[in-house]
């Protein structure tokens, strides 16, 4: 009787504090977007190197969360779903293979592996999330400067932004239309970097 009483007791006590075992929490769908793979066809091929910084990203955006504004003054996020890393991160990888995707630079990569460039990619993510306003789309915008190494000059600044419709049908639709937004947005970024870079570095041959 005295065990009977005990097991009670304990039972009763989880129940009023809560299970101290973990409770099943439904898995998160993840997802990625694919970098940019096709480009003008009269980029010059450039023999400078470039590094591609991580992004800046406002708090609500340095996270793997995926957000969605459902009026222009809020932030939310879709539940049950996230990126496979945050923003910022996911958005450096994006670049570094768009770039090598180009096939028109000697040599890119990520600030970590220690290249030693003539550029740097400096990037902030601005905008990237789904919007429920009147007329749903997806919004990416990003502004890039391009920084002469080693003397930390910037040679050229600009911001790039794309929207695609979004009828948010489904989870799937509405990452489809994330990926056609970013798409655009690193193909402009590939191009201009390649081109303005190029312009800078043969400018500064000459003199």
């Amino acid at each position: 009787m005295r065990h009977l009483i005990g097991v009670l007791a304990l039972a009763a006590a989880l129940t009023g504090c809560g299970s101290i075992f973990p409770v099943p929490q439904a898995p998160s769908n993840f997802y990625n977007l694919s970098p940019k793979s096709t480009f003008r066809s009269d980029l010059p091929t450039v023999d400078w190197q470039l590094v591609i910084e991580e992004p800046l990203a406002a708090g609500g955006l340095n996270t793997a969360s995926i957000a969605f504004r459902p009026n222009p003054l809020e932030v939310q996020y879709f539940k049950d779903v996230r990126w496979t890393e945050r923003v910022p991160k996911m958005v450096q990888t994006l670049l570094v293979e768009s770039f090598e995707n180009s096939g028109t630079i000697v040599s890119v990569g990520r600030q970590a592996i220690g290249l030693r460039a003539d550029y740097s990619l400096l990037t902030e993510i601005r905008e990237f999330q789904a919007e429920r306003m009147a007329g749903g789309k997806v919004r990416v915008r990003i502004n890039a400067k391009l920084i002469q190494q080693p003397r930390q000059i910037i040679v050229r600044s600009q911001s790039f932004e794309a929207t695609v419709p979004d009828n948010a049908e489904s989870m799937d639709a509405t990452i489809k239309a994330w990926d056609g937004a970013i798409g655009r947005v690193m193909k402009d970024i590939v191009e201009w970097t390649i081109i303005e870079g190029e312009t800078a570095y043969r400018a500064r041959k000459r003199r």
